[in-house]
């Protein structure tokens, strides 16, 4: 099942131990319809040492919650929403119940990349600049034949 709530989003808690506290989506599992949010449903985990270096500790980590816990927030207004899907340019994007706002277009626009900055190509008098700087080693062998 595709689920509508994707990695990066912000959602709300609307139900269990973290109900009303919001975060951005770190992880989706879309098999089980859980996912993970960003410093919420807190979880220990006993760490034991296994050798006289290593140390025992308590990991605190997200745990997972159900997807039918959480509502979007939208980026937009701020306010939790269902999600509608609509076609864009014969592709399907999530949209705002609410105010209407494509949310999947506004996640396209942040992530674009400025450009790659690409390596400046040296000069051919740099090269032959930088290998006649070199010292050429020798055995004692070679150097007494070329004599």
């Amino acid at each position: 099942m595709s689920l509508r709530i994707k990695k990066g989003d912000t959602v709300k808690v609307i139900a269990g131990r973290d109900k009303g506290q919001s975060g951005k989506v770190i992880a989706v599992d879309p098999e089980n319809e859980l996912i993970k949010v960003e410093n919420l449903n807190m979880v220990s985990r006993h760490h034991k040492g296994r050798s006289a270096q290593e140390q025992s500790d308590i990991i605190k980590m997200e745990g997972n919650i159900n997807i039918s816990n959480v509502m979007l927030v939208c980026p937009s207004c701020g306010k939790t929403t269902r999600i509608a899907a609509v076609e864009v340019d014969g592709k399907k994007h999530r949209s705002c119940k609410k105010c209407g706002f494509d949310i999947d277009a506004a996640k396209k626009a942040e992530k674009k990349p400025e450009g790659k900055k690409r390596a400046t190509k040296t000069s051919t008098a740099e090269k032959t600049e930088k290998s006649s700087s070199r010292v050429k080693r020798t055995r004692k062998s070679d150097a007494s034949k070329t004599e």
